[in-house]
């Protein structure tokens, strides 16, 4: 009798992108006193108007007792900014999921509960999540634009205290990592935020995909290099969220979603070849970075690309002086492309590197695999060794953050 064929198990998932949706008391029940009427909080009203076109997100809020749907908006400074169904859409059928104001009460309550996060997870095959902000944005761009950077710093620490103490607190049973924010405006002081955290654990900090896009200096200067030795020393790894430069790609300020949907790795591909040409990562050989949400398929053609140009032109392309090998050899010791549904780019695997690619879900988003990543991640790695799994989904991510053997946060 022939012996059956036994498919292994696919493995636990190790989500190295996901999103939180920050509870209303996160601001409110940390900042000192004085800045508790102008710090983030949350208030209910109905919405005037929305719109999202050429990569903008333009909410108008109405007055207290106007006609219009009600949603919970956070107010902070002069800003008034809603939960979107975009915000947390698992759990609705993609025609269902509209550009529109939603309270906490009409999301799924595992986009800012602990518990039910976990319980989420457990559904959808996924052990350990490290999770993205909502309102400061992917890389804090909220607090770097307010007018008050001293209230600015203490809301960065106010979410790092929140996100390594309750959100990835003793409840997360070490599943949640822990992912922090710096303050984007002084060098200095993201460097003192990034060793402040590492002395408790954290591995993982959020960064900018194009910082000139926020009036910051680009990775091409010097000014952030107090930052980046900071991340070097402490084996911090900079993670990019796509839409962490607060600008979409897009093609013209008419353009549908649909288009700026399309392209949405596109920011991921600039700030790659920034990286790469940078010269940043032989000065700071420890640094790593990762690209949230940008996918992979796109990613052997840009080192193809970019090798040929540091052969052929350094002369003359202003790099022959800081980038001292193929930028492919770079790249493979120092970056990774994160992915959740890209079979093209699984058909590529050799042409990308096996060691730099992670797994994602994007949970609560509407471009979430959940309740099914276990069934796209069989559907699309079906081609590929049982070890090889195991290393696009879990070991790759063990090893970059530091996790324990069995995936789950050294506090």
């Amino acid at each position: 009798m022939a012996a059956m064929d036994t498919k292994p198990e696919f493995p636990l998932i190790i989500s190295v992108d996901d999103h939180t949706v920050e509870p209303a008391d996160v601001w409110q029940s940390r900042l000192p006193k004085k800045y508790l009427d102008t710090g983030p909080r949350i208030v209910r009203a109905p919405l005037k108007e929305i719109s999202f076109l050429g990569g903008r997100f333009r909410p108008v809020m109405g007055a207290s007792g106007e006609d219009g749907p009600l949603g919970d908006w956070w107010l902070y400074e002069g800003l008034q900014r809603p939960l979107t169904r975009l915000d947390t859409a698992v759990g609705y059928s993609r025609d269902e999921i509209k550009l529109e104001v939603i309270t906490y009460e009409q999301m799924r309550p595992g986009s800012y509960d602990v518990p039910q996060r976990l319980a989420d997870m457990d559904v959808n095959h996924v052990q350990s999540s490290v999770c993205f902000p909502s309102f400061p944005r992917f890389c804090g761009q909220t607090f770097t634009e307010a007018k008050d950077h001293e209230l600015g710093l203490l809301c960065v620490q106010a979410y790092n205290d929140w996100m390594v103490e309750e959100w990835c607190g003793p409840d997360a049973q070490g599943r949640l990592i822990p992912l922090t924010l710096i303050p984007l405006w002084d060098a200095e002081l993201a460097a003192a935020e990034v060793r402040r955290n590492a002395a408790r654990g954290v591995r993982a900090v959020a960064f900018s995909e194009i910082p000139p896009h926020l009036g910051l200096p680009s990775v091409h200067s010097d000014d952030w290099d107090p930052f980046l030795a900071a991340c070097d020393e402490t084996g911090t790894v900079i993670a990019m969220h796509i839409g962490s430069s607060s600008r979409m790609p897009s093609t013209s300020k008419d353009a549908p979603p649909a288009v700026g949907s399309t392209i949405t790795f596109a920011n991921c591909c600039f700030s790659m070849v920034d990286w790469l040409m940078s010269g940043k990562f032989e000065r700071f050989p420890n640094l790593k970075v990762m690209y949230a949400e940008g996918q992979i398929g796109w990613i052997p053609y840009i080192l193809e690309r970019a090798d040929v140009v540091w052969e052929e032109n350094r002369g003359w392309g202003g790099v022959a002086d800081k980038v001292h090998r193929p930028p492919s050899e770079i790249f493979a010791e120092h970056v990774y492309g994160c992915f959740f549904d890209d079979a093209f780019g699984l058909q590529n695997l050799d042409a990308i590197g096996l060691g730099n690619v992670l797994y994602e879900t994007d949970y609560p988003h509407s471009d979430s695999t959940w309740p099914k990543s276990r069934e796209v991640g069989e559907a699309q790695m079906g081609h590929l060794e049982p070890d090889v799994v195991e290393r696009i989904v879990r070991t790759n991510a063990i090893e970059l953050l530091g996790l324990t053997p069995e995936g789950l946060w050294r506090r």
